[in-house]
């Protein structure tokens, strides 16, 4: 199965773009969640817009889902100025960078999306950009070439990645203010569940809104969706009203138990036991005997059985741990 056709995936579908703006909150005060990094940028822009100046650069990192676009277009509005959305892939030649920088008018805001797979050569030419607002350009080949500079409007840059760590360091230190967004607990994810049906114009009762934020392994964008595949479920099979037990009748048919877990995941787990006796099993095997590749288990699968404790990595590879075993009512044999 491909990760994004996944309904419990993080990454974008294509349905999201169709509702994710709407629901989008446009400033600080209605975001819900990430309560340490709303109140350090509060405090930046508010200097900033004091000053007149632009905001410094602001490096945004976690999870997908978790709404990185979200508080880039936030940070937008708190500043009253424009926003210019791409992406790292997108910007393939050093001339597509310098197009873009020329059209910011002053303090407007440029959001980079995935910004780990920027160029090399392109980033190279972001570096004095973001330093001393400034493109230094080549013209010609050979003896005859020269080079110019040309000024910028002063900018903010806002890049947003799910790989930190892939991030170049030259790239990384020029960020002046850098947050890393966590996974929201079921509280918030149940107020966010709240206001997306009030937005929708869905019924929905306090439970029914636990049901769906418990199931949404600690992200948004997933609670979001599973929001709307239960909204047909109660309009087709109930009266509309979302309550708890409606929410756990549709969740059991989209085949999503009580940790968010799907039948993917259940797959992984269940191949390692059957198997390999529970691991230890080597990635490369996994792989073979999922018919998974290696990278979509690395990136997509395994984080959250790792994250609640599901799997373990050792030297000798990935072992299911006693927790898995009585989630899914499995003896557990112990070594």
């Amino acid at each position: 199965m491909e990760s994004d056709e996944r309904i419990i995936t993080s990454n974008t579908r294509d349905e999201d773009y169709q509702t994710e703006s709407g629901l989008r909150p446009k400033y600080l005060n209605h975001y819900i969640g990430q309560d340490k990094i709303k109140e350090k940028l509060k405090i930046f822009i508010e200097a900033a817009v004091a000053r007149g100046e632009a905001l410094d650069h602001v490096l945004l990192y976690g999870p997908p889902g978790l709404g990185k676009t979200t508080l880039s277009n936030i940070i937008a509005n708190e500043m009253n100025v424009n926003i210019r959305i791409t992406s790292g892939p997108a910007i393939e030649r050093p001339g597509d960078l310098a197009a873009i920088l020329t059209n910011l008018s002053e303090n407007d805001v440029l959001f980079i999306d995935e910004i780990h797979r920027l160029n090399r050569t392109v980033e190279e030419i972001l570096y004095p950009a973001m330093e001393d607002y400034a493109l230094d350009i080549i013209i010609g080949k050979g003896p005859s070439a020269r080079s110019i500079r040309l000024d910028l409007c002063r900018f903010t840059l806002i890049g947003a990645t799910t790989r930190a760590g892939l991030l170049t360091s030259p790239l990384r230190d020029r960020f002046g203010v850098i947050c890393k967004l966590e996974l929201y607990n079921i509280q918030q994810l149940t107020d966010i569940v709240k206001r997306s049906a009030n937005i929708l114009g869905v019924d929905i009762e306090e439970e029914g809104a636990v049901e769906i934020a418990s199931r949404s392994r600690g992200t948004p964008r997933i609670a979001n969706r599973l929001l709307k595949r239960i909204r047909d479920f109660a309009e087709v099979r109930a009266d509309g009203r979302i309550t708890k037990s409606v929410a756990k009748e549709a969740l059991a048919l989209l085949e999503i138990d009580e940790l968010g877990l799907d039948n993917v995941d259940k797959k992984v787990i269940q191949v390692i036991i059957d198997n390999f006796n529970g691991g230890p099993v080597g990635i490369d095997t996994l792989a073979a005997s999922t018919g998974e590749e290696k990278n979509t288990i690395e990136d997509v699968y395994e984080p959250y059985l790792l994250q609640i404790g599901f799997i373990n990595r050792t030297p000798r590879g990935r072992i299911v741990s006693e927790r898995a075993y009585k989630h899914f009512n499995i003896p557990y044999k112990k070594e």
